[in-house]
Parts: structure tokens; sequence; C-alpha cells
């Protein structure tokens, strides 16, 4: 029986990262409130994600009936437990770059799955880190790089497949997971918790 492959995300980059699976999917993006407490980064974008998850998840039931698979993902950055979202204009991403500039950074990506068919739902969440060192941003770099306003859209104020690349130093860890969601992680994931949930042999089977 097919599944619906579900997107719960409006990111043309989370949407461009997914593709790569060479499975049909659709968008469907998620509106919740991301204003809430949590007592570390990770366990925040964790959360985030099934949030994301479990609210696209009511709004497909709202008007389809058909099995369906849900992918979900929040991405922010922090600085110990300093948190950055995105900037409110141009003089605050300054800000924000700044105060990274020079320094080693982490990026979290928290993604979750919500399995339905007609008979059972299963979850599944989890979250990766990785590690971005700026080299020191000098000020012709930095209004060079703000004037592109790249920054805007972005937890941190940048991105790192664009010009940022001019003070990003070092990367440990997952390169598309700082893209906004780890792909090598979520291909892993998905063949471990649709693996075992899958009626054939290949979950992609049941999206095709």
């Amino acid at each position: 029986m097919k599944h619906v492959f579900i997107l719960a995300s409006a990111s043309p980059r989370r949407k461009e990262l997914v593709s790569h699976l060479k499975i049909p999917f659709v968008v469907l993006p998620a509106n919740i409130d991301e204003e809430v407490e949590a007592p570390t980064p990770s366990f925040l974008v964790e959360k985030l994600a099934i949030d994301k998850g479990l609210a696209t998840h009511k709004q497909f039931r709202k008007e389809h009936t058909d099995p369906c698979f849900i992918l979900s993902a929040d991405t922010l950055v922090a600085l110990g437990n300093k948190i950055y979202s995105k900037p409110k204009d141009q003089k605050d991403a300054a800000r924000i770059l700044l105060e990274l500039s020079g320094k080693t950074h982490q990026v979290f990506t928290g993604v979750s799955f919500i399995y339905e068919n007609h008979s059972e739902i299963k979850t599944h969440s989890f979250v990766v880190e990785s590690l971005v060192t700026f080299d020191l941003i000098g000020n012709e770099i930095l209004q060079i790089y703000l004037d592109t306003k790249e920054s805007l859209d972005k937890a941190g104020a940048y991105g790192i497949q664009g010009p940022s690349l001019t003070f990003i130093s070092k990367l440990e860890g997952s390169y598309s997971n700082v893209v906004g969601l780890p792909l090598s992680d979520v291909v892993r994931e998905i063949g471990l918790f649709l693996g075992a949930n899958s009626p054939s042999e290949n979950w992609r089977d049941i999206f095709k």
C-alpha cells in the first residue's frame, strides 16, 4: 500500500535535500509556537521537531485518510547554552555574527518521524550536532556578507552553503546538518525505523 511521504517544512533547503532521496513527497509546513522553554538547545530542537510533526499530522488527517510518513526538523545555532535564532534585521545579524566571530559554535538539528498506516502510529526522533568555527570576521568581510541579505532568514545569521564560506574556517560533523537536515543520518534512521515496519524488503517501495 502506497504511503504519502510528507515534509513538514517550508524550507527550500530541506526540500532540496529531501529531493536527493529520489522518492515522491509533498510539502506540508507546520505552524507552531516556537517560543518555548527548554533546559538545553538539544532538548529544544528535538521538541520543536516533534511538535512540528504532530501539527502537520493533525493538519493532514483533517483532509486525508492515506497512510503516511512525516519528516519534520528544526535547526538552531548555539554558543554554549545561548541560542541564536533568525536575526530581526541587518543590525541584529551583524551582532550575532560578531558574537560568533573567532569562535566554535554548535549547530543542532532535531529530526522527527511519524509513521502511520491504518492500524498503527509509530514515532521516532533524534538530534545531530555539528561544530562550526568562524575566523575573526573583519569589518569589510562582514559588510560584504550583510549586503547579500543571506543572513536575514537563517538561524545564526548565516548559511554554510553561500558567501559565509569567506569566514568559516572549520566544520566538524555533518555538512547537510548545518544546511538544515542531516541527510545521511536521516537515510540511516529511516532505514532502521521503516525497515522494521515496512512489509517490503526495501522501505523506499512504500512510497512508489
